[in-house]
């Protein structure tokens, strides 16, 4: 079982996608963040083997949080969640520091399971 570390400023959409990976029977989620710092901190603290993160949330977003955790260790494995879709810069920045694949928000469960059961 795949240990998932979410991260996400807005509750519902850190339940929708907890509902979806425990029910599925093969994720186990370790912990929530709110924001960037958040991620760093429960990245250090839990060892999460997947982490799941916001790219857009107050304080620290989530670029700046995937490059701080890219330094701290660069086999952690991320896949940021976006409402911006599959397009634009922060999308290629994030693939470039790093990130093993976008999600796009709204998501269908199908789809986030089939990427996370990929990594």
């Amino acid at each position: 079982m795949k240990r998932v570390l979410l991260v996400d400023d807005s509750i519902s959409v850190a339940r929708q996608l907890e509902k979806i990976l425990v029910e599925s029977g093969d994720f186990e989620v370790v912990g929530q963040g709110k924001n960037g710092l958040d991620a760093i901190k429960l990245f250090q603290t839990l060892h999460p083997d997947i982490i799941c993160m916001d790219m857009n949330m107050p304080g620290m977003d989530g670029i700046t949080a995937l490059r701080t955790l890219m330094s701290l260790d660069k086999t952690v494995k991320v896949v940021m969640i976006t409402s911006l879709g599959g397009v634009g810069d922060k999308f290629s920045e994030a693939i470039k520091l790093g990130a093993m694949n976008v999600i796009s928000k709204p998501f269908e469960a199908e789809n986030v399971l089939k990427i996370l059961r990929s990594l």
